[in-house]
C-alpha cells in the first residue's frame, strides 16, 4: 500500500506511529493520525487549518481531554488501529476515483475529515474547525494532483542574464528621466569617472527636492544632503564594478534594466525616476545601494512607499497582473504565465481588452474553467516567490513596444491582448482557441475599440 504513497505522505503515517510510540499506546490510532497531519501537513491545506487556528498544540489539548490510551508492550510493534486502518482505506478509494497514481497528503486529511466513525470530525468541530467550508477546498486540491505538478511554461522560465550591451535609449526617453540622466552626466563630468554609477542616478533624482519621489525619499531619511555627504566619504567605486566597463558601471546598468523591467510591470510604458529607485532596491548591490543601507533603509518600506501613489494611479496593466497572479493562486500556482494575463484581461472588466473579449462572449468562468483544464491546480504558490514565465516576460515585452509606438504613457489591457495574439504557442492562444476565438478577431476587435476611442 504505501508503495503508492509520495514522500510526505510517508512521513504523515511515520509521525502518527512516533506520536502513538510516545503517548505508550497499543495502536496508532485516529486521533495519532489527526494530529500527525496538523504537524506535518504544508501548502494550502495549512493554510486552512490556519485560517481556523488549529494548531498542534490546541488539537493535543482537545484530544488527550477525552482520549483514553491503553499502555503498549513496547518490545512488540504497534498495529493500526480499525479507525486508522479504515482511513487508509478510504484513502485507497480517492486516489482510485480521482485517478491519481499516488497518495497526497491530501488525500489523508479528505479521507480523515470524511470519516463518520472516528472522532476526528468532532475533535476538529470543538475547536470551530468547519468542515463543511473546507471539504469543498480540499477536494479540489485532491482533483489538483491530477494534473501536471509544473506550470507547462516552466521549463523555458530560466533566467536571462543581462545583456550589458542591450539599446538603453528607452531608459531616458521621456522628460523626466532625460532630465536625470543630463543631471547626472554633468555631475559625472565634475568627477574623475568617465563612467555614469548609480551613485550618479540617485543623487540627480534627489537634487529634484520639490518632486513627489524626493518627497518620499526624504520621509525615509534619504535626502540630497545626506546622501551627497555620504558619498564624500567614500573613495572607491569597487561596488560598482562587477563586470566590464561600459557607459554604465555594469551594476547601474543592471539597476536600469531591471528599473525597465519594473516600469512594464507596473503598467509604465516609460522609465520613471520611480522605476529606478525600485531597480536599485532590486539590485542590492552598488555605492548609491550601500549608501542606503547605511541610512538603515528597509528596502520593502521604501519600495511600498514608492509604489502606494503609482496604485492610487489603478493603471489597468498594474490591475492586470494583481489579478493575474491573484488567479495563479486560487488555483495554488507559484508562476504566472500568459494564460493568468488572460484572466486577469477579463478580470478587469473595464479595458479595452476586456471588452473585446466580452464581445466575443468569453467570460471569466469559462476561460478559468479551460485554463484549469491546461494548466491543472498546484501547490506551490503557499511558500514559493510569485515568479513569469520567460513567455509571459516576453508579452510583458511586446505591449510595452506596441504601447510606445502608440505615444501612450500607460500600457493598455489593449496592448497586452494584442501581445498575447503574437505568441500563437501561448497557453492564453490556446485557451481562447479553446473558447472559440482566434488572432483575427481579437486584433480585429482591439482595432474597432482603438478607433472609437
Amino acid at each position: 500500500m504505501f508503495e503508492k504513497f509520495t514522500e510526505k505522505a510517508v512521513n504523515v503515517i511515520v509521525e502518527a506511529q512516533n506520536i502513538a510510540i510516545y503517548d505508550h499506546s497499543d495502536k496508532v490510532l485516529a486521533e495519532h493520525l489527526l494530529l500527525a497531519l496538523v504537524k506535518e501537513t504544508k501548502g494550502f491545506v495549512a493554510k486552512i487549518f490556519k485560517t481556523y487556528d488549529i494548531t498542534y498544540e490546541r488539537l493535543a489539548e482537545e484530544i488527550y481531554l477525552s482520549l483514553n490510551i491503553e499502555e503498549a508492550d513496547m518490545n512488540s510493534a504497534i498495529p493500526f488501529s480499525e479507525d486508522f486502518k479504515r482511513i487508509l482505506t478510504n484513502t485507497m478509494d480517492l486516489i482510485e476515483k480521482s485517478g491519481n497514481p499516488t497518495v497526497h497528503y491530501e488525500h489523508l486529511v479528505l479521507a480523515a475529515i470524511n470519516d463518520k466513525h472516528s472522532k476526528i470530525s468532532e475533535y476538529l468541530e470543538h475547536l470551530d474547525f468547519d468542515i463543511e467550508k473546507s471539504r469543498p477546498l480540499i477536494e479540489k486540491l485532491v482533483q489538483r494532483k491530477v494534473k501536471k505538478d509544473f506550470h507547462p511554461e516552466l521549463d523555458e522560465n530560466k533566467e536571462q542574464e543581462v545583456n550589458l550591451t542591450q539599446e538603453t535609449d528607452s531608459l531616458f526617453d521621456n522628460e523626466k528621466s532625460s532630465k536625470i540622466f543630463e543631471r547626472a552626466v554633468s555631475k559625472l563630468s565634475t568627477s574623475n569617472y568617465e563612467i555614469l554609477g548609480t551613485e550618479q542616478i540617485i543623487s540627480s533624482i534627489l537634487e529634484d527636492k520639490d518632486s513627489d519621489l524626493a518627497k518620499i525619499l526624504a520621509d525615509f531619511g534619504i535626502t540630497n544632503e545626506i546622501f551627497e555627504e555620504k558619498l564624500s566619504h567614500i573613495d572607491s567605486r569597487q561596488a560598482e564594478y562587477e563586470g566590464r566597463q561600459i557607459v554604465f558601471t555594469p551594476n547601474a546598468f543592471i539597476a536600469m534594466s531591471l528599473a525597465l523591467q519594473t516600469a512594464k510591470e507596473l503598467g509604465s510604458s516609460e522609465v520613471l525616476p520611480e522605476h529606478m529607485i525600485l531597480g536599485l532596491l532590486k539590485t542590492k548591490k552598488g555605492v548609491a545601494y550601500n549608501i542606503f543601507k547605511e541610512l538603515n533603509i528597509n528596502d520593502d518600506d521604501l519600495a511600498h512607499g514608492i509604489i502606494k501613489p503609482i496604485e492610487k494611479q489603478m493603471p489597468e496593466t498594474l490591475t492586470i497582473l494583481r489579478l493575474a497572479k491573484q488567479e495563479a493562486r486560487r488555483i495554488g500556482r507559484g508562476v504566472v504565465g500568459t494564460e493568468m494575463f488572460l484572466l486577469g484581461i477579463i478580470g478587469e472588466a473595464t479595458g479595452i481588452g476586456a471588452v473585446v473579449l466580452n464581445e466575443l462572449e468569453i467570460n471569466i468562468r469559462d476561460a478559468r474553467i479551460i485554463v484549469e483544464r491546461i494548466i491543472g491546480y498546484g501547490n506551490e504558490y503557499f511558500e514559493n516567490e510569485m515568479v513569469f514565465t520567460k513567455r509571459a516576460k516576453r508579452v510583458l515585452e511586446t505591449a510595452w513596444e506596441y504601447a510606445k509606438k502608440q505615444n501612450k504613457t500607460k500600457i493598455e489591457s489593449s496592448d497586452l491582448l494584442y501581445a498575447i495574439t503574437t505568441e500563437p504557442d501561448s497557453l492564453a492562444m490556446q485557451a481562447l482557441e479553446q473558447l472559440g476565438t482566434d488572432v483575427v478577431e481579437i486584433r480585429e476587435g482591439i482595432k474597432k475599440h482603438i478607433a472609437k476611442a
